[in-house]
């Protein structure tokens, strides 16, 4: 299957745009990882129940953060902090490779299933959506810019 780089893969309008291919980059690289945290709650894929796994995602521009041996405190609650992750994405550029992860332990369980529980498939189903994501954003930025 070929590949095509991002710029490639947005509307020719994009390139005549100053800015506009850096801004569909970003705008749906956020989408995506918002799509990944959505609760079921929610609408998403992902089981909350203490936030923990959802506080643990990180992001990073030169590789995969790891999974750890962090596990949630007994009757603790955990909030996610998307400080990194946006600071992450608003320091990207065109053809940067950006690495989202989910450092909880059993990240990976709940991701592909485990022990008789379905997967969820909350990061896999997203980044399938990424195509769609992608075409979404260059149609809300050329309505925005009046194109």
């Amino acid at each position: 299957m070929a590949t095509l780089s991002f710029s490639a893969a947005v509307a020719q309008w994009a390139d005549k745009v100053e800015g506009a291919v850096k801004a569909i980059f970003k705008e749906a690289t956020q989408e995506v990882v918002e799509e990944m945290q959505r609760p079921v709650g929610q609408g998403g894929r992902m089981r909350v129940d203490t936030g923990f796994l959802r506080a643990s995602l990180l992001a990073s521009s030169t590789s995969m953060p790891a999974i750890s041996a962090a596990k949630p405190v007994e009757g603790g609650t955990y909030t996610p902090d998307f400080g990194q992750i946006e600071a992450v994405i608003a320091g990207a550029d065109i053809g940067d490779t950006l690495y989202f992860g989910y450092t909880a332990s059993y990240a990976g369980y709940r991701e592909y299933g485990a022990n008789g529980q379905p997967a969820d498939g909350f990061v896999r189903l997203a980044a399938q959506n990424w195509p769609i994501i992608v075409d979404r954003k260059a149609a809300e930025l050329k309505a925005r810019l009046g194109l």
